[in-house]
């Protein structure tokens, strides 16, 4: 099955110009060596190599940020197919389409983007405004590279001219999707308001220099709605959004969530915990979730009133 993926050609897509006219893709991450014999078939293995190396040689950084950056290596090095495309973002909402037609390969002399692949680039763009709510919120998710695929058939669309439709809901974790047509915009508010909340008291939304990097954070499983991480630094948080009313299966989703965070991303003597924020829920999560002893449950209610002038 064909691939989509989000990457992102340098800060803001600078480098983007420059990757077109040389008929390529790259990532960088400062780590200078030529991979092609240290691509497993495991992303995991990878990272249990190169986490280390990106840490060393780059003072500072998190464990976070280097999980970020040696996924990012891995999928265009290794995990992007012959055949997948490659949509880029040119910094005034489009975005530029290619294919992948060459397999990795090694720029000695580029020091920013040596990890690289063939491109063929079509010579068109998708314009930002005409994709689905749901498809612009992926392609704005933390980190360099984002999987995309499961909008195959809206970029489809869009490739060949289409605009998609405005609001979709591909979240099978919700029992009612139209319950969320006035509360679609709950993670983005959520995030702006972050510091009203009742968690915004305790945790900070992770930011890698000083950008959030923990919005939509990507995971072998699917992105983390967001990453929080305790005023202390000693607890990291999983928080996972529903629209609507939310059914037990979200308490399996939040758990494969927070054991890859235990495994991958926290430090020495960190812990982890979620948090489910639906608009409602029932008996089925509560079961659920008294089962376990690190996932809290909170509701939202949204507000809507007419003032007259």
């Amino acid at each position: 099955m064909k691939g989509y993926y989000r990457l992102m050609l340098g800060k803001g897509g600078e480098r983007l110009r420059e990757c077109i006219d040389g008929n390529f893709v790259g990532v960088g991450f400062n780590i200078h060596q030529d991979l092609t014999p240290k691509l497993p078939d495991e992303w995991r293995d990878f990272n249990r190599e190169f986490i280390p190396v990106y840490l060393e040689n780059n003072p500072g950084k998190t464990r976070v940020a280097a999980g970020l950056a040696c996924g990012a290596i891995f999928t265009v090095s290794k995990g992007m197919n012959l055949g997948d495309i490659v949509i880029s973002p040119d910094g005034e909402r489009h975005y530029h389409v290619g294919e992948v037609t060459g397999d990795y390969f090694y720029k000695l002399d580029d020091l920013r983007l040596p990890h690289r692949r063939t491109v063929h680039w079509f010579g068109q763009t998708i314009n930002r405004d005409d994709m689905s709510e749901l498809l612009r919120k992926s392609c704005s998710s933390a980190g360099t590279i984002s999987n995309i695929s499961s909008y195959n058939e809206e970029l489809e669309r869009l490739i060949g001219g289409v605009s998609a439709p405005k609001l979709l809901s591909t979240d099978e974790t919700v029992e009612n999707p139209s319950e969320f047509a006035m509360e679609k915009h709950l993670e983005d508010f959520l995030v702006q308001n972050w510091k009203q909340t009742e968690m915004g008291r305790e945790y900070d939304i992770y930011q890698e220099d000083g950008e959030i990097v923990g919005q939509q954070y990507q995971t072998d499983t699917g992105p983390i709605d967001i990453l929080a991480i305790g005023r202390d630094k000693k607890t990291l948080l999983v928080i996972e959004l529903k629209k609507g009313r939310a059914s037990d299966v979200v308490v399996g989703q939040t758990l494969r969530y927070m054991g890859y965070v235990k495994d991958e991303l926290a430090e020495d003597g960190q812990t982890v915990k979620g948090a489910i924020i639906a608009l409602e829920d029932d008996q089925r999560i509560r079961r659920a979730l008294s089962a376990v002893g690190n996932i809290e449950f909170y509701r939202y209610q949204v507000s809507f009133k007419l003032v007259k002038a």
